[in-house]
C-alpha cells in the first residue's frame, strides 16, 4: 500500500462521519504507536474530528483491530464492536452486582433532605453527591440519605464516599475516573464482595475501556452539553459523539449526564441511553416535583 495511503483514508472516514462528529476543533495528532496504514489514517482522522489523544488513540487501534478480523478498513462505518476496544467478553470475568438495565430520571442530589424530597417524588434513581471533608457529616448524610428512601422505591447512589455507603446500607456507588484510579485492588475486592452496585462517570473511549476492566454495573457518559456544575477535562461530547459510546458499551446500563434539559431529552434518548441524570433541572426548579413529574413524562417520550 502506497505511504500517500493513510491521508487517503483519512479523508474518507472524515467524509463518512465528520457530520456525526462536527462541533469540536481539531487535536494535534498524537505519536502513533504503531505504522499500520487503518490505525494511522484512524488515528489522523479522530484528531480531527477533535478527539482528545488518549481517545484518538483508542479509536485507532479499534479501526485497526477491526480491520485484522474483518479485513476491511471500512471508513463508511464508525467502530464500535466491544471485541475491537477490548471490552470483556460477556460474562464478564470481573463485574460488579447488576442494576436495572434502564434507570430512568436520575437525580443528582446536594444532601440526604433532596434526596428524600425527589425519591418521594417518584424519581427512580437518586444521587447523594454530598461535598465535605468531615467523615462524620459524612456518615450522618450517607445514613440519612439510606434512611430517606426507605418506602419510596428508589435506588439510592452515594458518590464518592463508598466506605459509608457500604455501612448504611446503601443501593450502590458513583465513582469518577480519578476516585476510581484511587482504589488498589484489595479496596475494589472489599467494594464488590459487599454486593454495592458501581456506576462510573466516563468522558471518552479511553476512559470507557478503563471502566470495563472492572465490569461497574452502569456507565456514565458525558459531559453531553456544556455544563457548569464542574469543570471538565473534555469538551461537551454531544449527541453524535453520545450514540457511538451508547452503540459500543450497549450491554451495559447507561447514562447521560451534562447539563440535559427537559428540551433535549428527545435527541439524548434517541442515542440508546436508557437514563438521563439531572441536577439544576430538579434543585434549581421553582416547583421542584412538578419538574420530577415532567422529566418523568418525558423519559416515556411523552
Amino acid at each position: 500500500m502506497p505511504d500517500t495511503a493513510p491521508t487517503e483514508l483519512a479523508k474518507a472516514i472524515l467524509a463518512h462521519h465528520a457530520a456525526t462528529f462536527a462541533g469540536l476543533n481539531a487535536e494535534p495528532v498524537p505519536a502513533p504507536t504503531s505504522s499500520e496504514p487503518a490505525y494511522l489514517a484512524a488515528l489522523q482522522a479522530a484528531s480531527a474530528l477533535g478527539f482528545i489523544a488518549h481517545d484518538a488513540e483508542c479509536i485507532a487501534r479499534a479501526w485497526q483491530a477491526r480491520t485484522v478480523r474483518t479485513g476491511a478498513v471500512s471508513p463508511e462505518t464508525w467502530p464500535d464492536a466491544p471485541e475491537d476496544f477490548g471490552l470483556q467478553a460477556l460474562p464478564r470475568a470481573h463485574a460488579f452486582t447488576a442494576c436495572p438495565k434502564d434507570l430512568g430520571l436520575y437525580a443528582v442530589l446536594p444532601d440526604a433532605a433532596w434526596v428524600g424530597r425527589m425519591a418521594r417524588a417518584g424519581v427512580p434513581t437518586v444521587q447523594l453527591r454530598f461535598k465535605s471533608d468531615d467523615p462524620a457529616a459524612i456518615d450522618r448524610e450517607v445514613n440519612a440519605a439510606v434512611q430517606a428512601v426507605q418506602d419510596t422505591g428508589a435506588l439510592l447512589f452515594i458518590n464518592d464516599h463508598w466506605r459509608a455507603a457500604i455501612n448504611a446500607g446503601a443501593y450502590g456507588i458513583h465513582l469518577g475516573q480519578e476516585d476510581l484510579d484511587a482504589l488498589s485492588a484489595g479496596d475494589l475486592q472489599t467494594l464488590r464482595n459487599s454486593g454495592l452496585r458501581l456506576g462510573v462517570s466516563t468522558h471518552g473511549y479511553a476512559e470507557m475501556v478503563r471502566a470495563d476492566a472492572v465490569g461497574p454495573s452502569y456507565i456514565a457518559m458525558g459531559a453531553v452539553f456544556p455544563t457548569t456544575l464542574k469543570k471538565m477535562a473534555t469538551a461537551p461530547q454531544g449527541v453524535g459523539r453520545l450514540q457511538g459510546y451508547a452503540r459500543l458499551l450497549r450491554s451495559y446500563p447507561q447514562v447521560g449526564i451534562g447539563g440535559i434539559g427537559a428540551e433535549q431529552f428527545p435527541e439524548v434518548l434517541a442515542t440508546g441511553v436508557g437514563s438521563i441524570a439531572v441536577v439544576r433541572a430538579l434543585v434549581n426548579a421553582p416547583d421542584p416535583e412538578a419538574a420530577a413529574a415532567a422529566l418523568m413524562q418525558a423519559m416515556q417520550g411523552s
